[in-house]
């Protein structure tokens, strides 16, 4: 049975691509027996493939036996010859003051800290975050999405890879592994909130799982993670498809933030005899789309908000429509306008200025920064003896047009903490290799950028220095050249700046 589970965790990895030669893995190991069975049979899969291999353990703070559990995770990392590393984290004053629930906190917390270990360890290398969600997880949260009225993206459930993120027990049901474990010699923690009904997830596995598999269907779990794969696959289909359609039919012009709360400001137009004219369902996804760029949490906007949009599409003539957060939806001859009147001075003020520092730059890991309305930037520090070599930047243009939203400086002609802010006066960007000045007022005028935008875009300063306006132009001062020892690339994806760079960082700075 051991050997049997190996081939088929085997299988499931290469199947995957979960784990490829040269990679740098770290397993989040709880003590728990899904954790630790993903462990052993980690161990044993570098002897397949050459990667290496290190653990984390978190202690939430919140059990009294936590403390045993992270020394029995210790001891098995020391005999196994596997590098450690603790974590603890303040889960329930995390809920308190975020005022979330316990298990959202412990999620977030959790994977805070496996970002970070991994960024302090991979020197480099791809790395990888394991998990140990197993079959009966994955069936758990599609049947609590579907409670929840999730739609096929909730109900494609945990997925085998997610970006860094990968579960190499999928394919394993919870009777497979402790039946590895104890064919294995191998001894597991029993965490005590696992029998209690306080989390749904707990309730749904006591009492509906357990019901389905004993009652209805034995293979119920199978099935529904066969169904998962399907759904999954199907989601990210549509998604291309909302994509293009998305591009085709619809003009945002989106400008500054009034909160992280509030959402976004500005309009969305969408052109109706293109749009009308797709099926039903590519209609709501990207009257689904349009919505979710406006506002600050996808479960506020309902079936119920839909329907409207689908009615205003079909009425003859000018009608209006009021949607969540103030966003009025109206019609005017063959476009469909969503747009939010906001006075902007009321707000700007209260844009946060966000230092980037050199102590949070660790050379070759990407450092995120969440902008509100504008999406994350990526900072990574590259040193002359850290791969990829100093050549390949230097190579690379730094005004192509192809790289609207990655650009590169010379890290060492920065004069002070780098800011990410709204313009004031007196910034000034560097034009030409005469290193002749515009003022940026002046250059956002040459460009036709809207002024109602302007003062809403976040730029990269050094002082009153803009290295960069985010989709426009870099200064000339800080350009890569062939003696640059230190290079600063800052890559802006996803938020609603237009031209999305949707590319998925791999720890490398590269697509």
């Amino acid at each position: 049975m051991k050997d049997k589970v190996f081939t088929c965790v085997k299988q499931y990895i290469a199947a995957h691509g979960m784990i490829e030669p040269g990679d740098c893995v770290l397993a989040g190991v709880s003590g728990g027996a899904d954790s630790v069975c993903m462990l052993h049979l980690l161990v044993r899969m570098q002897k397949v493939i050459p990667f290496r291999l290190a653990v984390v353990h978190v202690n939430h703070g919140l059990r009294a036996e936590a403390g045993k559990d992270a020394a029995f995770v210790e001891e098995l990392c020391g005999r196994w010859g596997i590098s450690f590393f603790l974590r603890e984290v303040d889960m329930p004053g995390y809920a308190r003051e975020h005022k979330m629930s316990g298990e959202e906190a412990g999620r977030l917390l959790r994977y805070q800290a496996f970002a970070q270990v991994l960024g302090e360890i991979k020197a480099g290398a791809p790395g990888k975050i394991a998990v140990a969600h197993n079959a009966e997880d994955r069936a758990e949260t599609m049947l609590f999405h579907m409670f929840r009225g999730s739609g096929l993206r909730g109900l494609g459930a945990i997925r085998p890879v997610r970006e860094s993120v990968i579960r190499p027990l999928l394919c394993l049901n919870r009777a497979q592994i402790e039946t590895y474990l104890d064919a294995a010699g191998l001894t597991w923690c029993e965490d005590s909130t696992n029998g209690e009904d306080t989390y749904a997830r707990n309730r749904i596995r006591h009492h509906i799982l357990s019901y389905a598999q004993g009652e209805i269907c034995q293979g119920a779990v199978s099935h529904m993670g066969e169904l998962a794969d399907i759904l999954a696959e199907t989601e990210d289909y549509l998604e291309r498809e909302t994509d293009r359609i998305y591009d085709k039919y619809v003009t945002e012009d989106l400008t500054y933030t009034v909160n992280q709360k509030e959402g976004l400001t500005g309009e969305v137009k969408v052109q109706l005899t293109g749009l009308g004219a797709e099926d039903i369902v590519m209609k709501k996804r990207v009257l689904f789309r349009t919505l979710e760029k406006m506002t600050p949490h996808r479960k506020d906007i309902t079936s119920r908000h839909m329907e409207a949009l689908l009615v205003l599409m079909e009425k003859d003539g000018s009608k209006e429509l009021s949607l969540p957060y103030g966003i009025k939806a109206y019609k005017e001859y063959d476009y469909l306008f969503l747009k939010r009147a906001e006075d902007a001075a009321a707000f700007l003020g209260s844009l946060p200025e966000i230092a980037v520092e050199e102590p949070q730059l660790t050379p070759g890991v990407p450092f995120q920064v969440a902008v509100p309305g504008t999406g994350d930037f990526l900072f990574t520090l590259w040193e002359a003896d850290f791969p990829p070599p100093m050549s390949v930047f230097y190579r690379k243009e730094q005004n192509n047009p192809e790289n609207r939203y990655t650009k590169w400086f010379d890290y060492d002609k920065i004069t002070t903490s780098l800011l990410l802010r709204i313009r004031r006066t007196g910034d000034y960007l560097t034009i030409d290799e005469a290193l002749h000045t515009q003022s940026v007022k002046q250059y956002m005028i040459n460009e036709k950028i809207p002024k109602a935008r302007r003062d809403g875009m976040y730029l990269l300063a050094d002082g009153a220095h803009i290295l960069w306006v985010p989709g426009y132009r870099t200064s000339r001062q800080y350009k890569v050249e062939k003696n640059t020892r230190r290079i600063l690339e800052v890559r802006l994806i996803g938020g609603n700046h237009g031209g999305t760079d949707r590319s998925v960082v791999d720890g490398r700075g590269s697509r």
